[in-house]
């Protein structure tokens, strides 16, 4: 039997690019709740160096960092390929995740912080945005005609970015704006693909309302 751990969180977009992986290769797993005020001692004993989530425990083995993480998976388990096989495609979906994997922090900064922060936050979301709304025109997925690595770092600016500007009430997405990155939300909100691996969006929002209250 194979012997996978995943040390997450309900709530982070980064563990669900991991699960997502996992199920998308048909891999069993036991995902283990994670409590950051109070990290458990296999979670520091596994990434002793940042110390954070997610970590993938293969057969006693710890991999740390989402990104890398989903790369091992593509590699170690049969299923579905996950990054193209084409190495230009290739190049091209870790070019998209690295962008949208870099951008996390200031989205977080937008919806969760005030004054300063905010304001700095915003101007690189919008920035962001732009990008996207550029590439994205007429696109179904980031990379060819299949869905893989650098759309599932996109759950990010594809699911939870939503929630958190619903959240927060600071809107910056409209489909006025940025129509082709709205179109391509909506279209990959709703794909089969994605649907069933998001987490619910009313606890999801409920869990966002909450930790910027205590902000």
């Amino acid at each position: 039997m194979v012997d996978v751990k995943l040390l997450g969180l309900w709530y982070s977009p980064a563990s669900h690019k991991v699960e997502w992986a996992l199920k998308l290769k048909g891999v069993k797993y036991e995902f283990i709740e994670e409590n950051l005020q109070n990290k458990s001692p296999l979670l520091l004993e596994s990434n002793p160096v940042h110390k954070k989530i997610p970590v993938l425990i293969h057969n006693g083995k710890p991999i740390c960092e989402s990104m890398i993480i989903l790369e091992y998976i593509d590699e170690t388990f049969e299923g579905p390929s996950i990054l193209p096989k084409d190495p230009y495609e290739r190049a091209l979906a870790r070019f998209w995740a690295k962008f949208l994997d870099d951008k996390m922090g200031a989205v977080v900064n937008t919806f969760l912080h005030k004054g300063e922060e905010q304001e700095k936050g915003k101007e690189e979301v919008c920035e962001m945005l732009k990008i996207l709304d550029n590439e994205l025109k007429d696109k179904k997925f980031f990379v060819g005609d299949k869905f893989g690595y650098a759309d599932m770092t996109a759950n990010f600016v594809g699911y939870w970015l939503g929630v958190f500007q619903e959240a927060s009430g600071v809107e910056l997405v409209t489909s006025e704006i940025f129509p082709n990155f709205c179109a391509w939300r909506e279209e990959y909100i709703n794909c089969s693909q994605v649907k069933e691996y998001l987490p619910p969006r009313n606890d999801l929002l409920a869990f966002i309302q909450a930790s910027s209250s205590k902000t």
